[in-house]
This record gives C-alpha cells, sequence and structure tokens, in this order.
C-alpha cells in the first residue's frame, strides 16, 4: 500500500489531477498506518505482520 501510495502521488503531481493526489495521500497513511501496527506485533487483519 506504500508503494501504491507513493505511485498515485506522483501520477497526481505530474498529472495535476488533485483527487489522485489526495487518493495516494490517504493509501500511503493508511500503508505507514498499518506497518507501523504490524512491526510493532499487533494483529493486522488477522495477521501478526503486515507486509
Amino acid at each position: 500500500m506504500i508503494f501504491l501510495g507513493v505511485v498515485l502521488l506522483i501520477i497526481g503531481f505530474i498529472t495535476g489531477i488533485a483527487i489522485v493526489w489526495t487518493i495516494g495521500v490517504i493509501v500511503f497513511v493508511v500503508g505507514l498506518v498499518l506497518w507501523l501496527l504490524g512491526a510493532m506485533g499487533h494483529a493486522v487483519g488477522g495477521r501478526r505482520h503486515y507486509y
């Protein structure tokens, strides 16, 4: 999700489409939160690690 968020951010920045930029930010932040929770040992979506 982090990679997808970065790709959407880049596409949104290059094309100037604000909705793609916004979706990219949201996906990136959600990916970071899931990654941090998984790294801290909390179960995310029934999985011990979120990759």
